[in-house]
């Protein structure tokens, strides 16, 4: 990635930062940084770790727990005053990234963080997306294990070959007319 695409991230980051409540898009910031929406996203996130819709949806949560703290607006004028139009969800991703509902959010007394300067609050009650560990190859332990389970099954060796160029992937599997994959052949 270069200064130059960085800049460009930059500016864009900053304008959801100043406009969360108006409706953005993915390709519309695409636009503004002067990229296709495909290599906005990844660069986006490649720069900042999130998407480009996870930070907007993070701001409004930032911004809405503000509010709800306030206490003088109800959760459905602060669910379109932080510009999200439904308000499902909205308390759907309020409940994921603050791990309450925001009615109960904005019910809980708020006392203990009124000293607290709002720079400092900020920090500390901004929204996080919970960490969820996924294994790349599940899919390939997965595919050879219901191999395995079928040749044990049956007692046939074509399960385990099937099992085998599952696990291995496209390019083990046969080509050609008369297989589950057809492609054509290059003449």
């Amino acid at each position: 990635m270069t200064l130059d695409e960085l800049v460009r991230l930059r500016r864009v980051r900053d304008l959801v930062d100043r406009e969360y409540a108006e409706p953005l898009d993915v390709p519309a910031l695409a636009r503004v940084a002067l990229m296709s929406a495909g290599h906005f996203s990844r660069s986006f996130r490649a720069a900042f770790g999130e998407t480009p819709y996870g930070y907007v949806m993070t701001r409004r949560i930032e911004r809405a727990k503000a509010l709800l703290r306030r206490g003088d607006l109800s959760v459905t004028e602060v669910c379109f005053a932080v510009g999200c139009t439904s308000l499902g969800s909205f308390s759907s991703r309020f409940t994921e990234l603050v791990g309450e509902s925001p009615s109960a959010y904005r019910a809980r007394s708020h006392e203990a963080g009124a000293a607290v300067p709002p720079c400092i609050a900020k920090i500390f009650t901004r929204p996080t997306r919970p960490v969820r560990s996924v294994r790349r190859d599940a899919g390939k332990a997965a595919a050879a294990g219901a191999g395995a389970a079928a040749a044990a099954r049956t007692g046939s060796a074509d399960a385990d070959a099937d099992a085998g160029a599952a696990a291995a992937g496209p390019a083990a599997r046969p080509e050609g007319p008369g297989t589950r994959n057809p492609r054509p052949r290059s003449p």
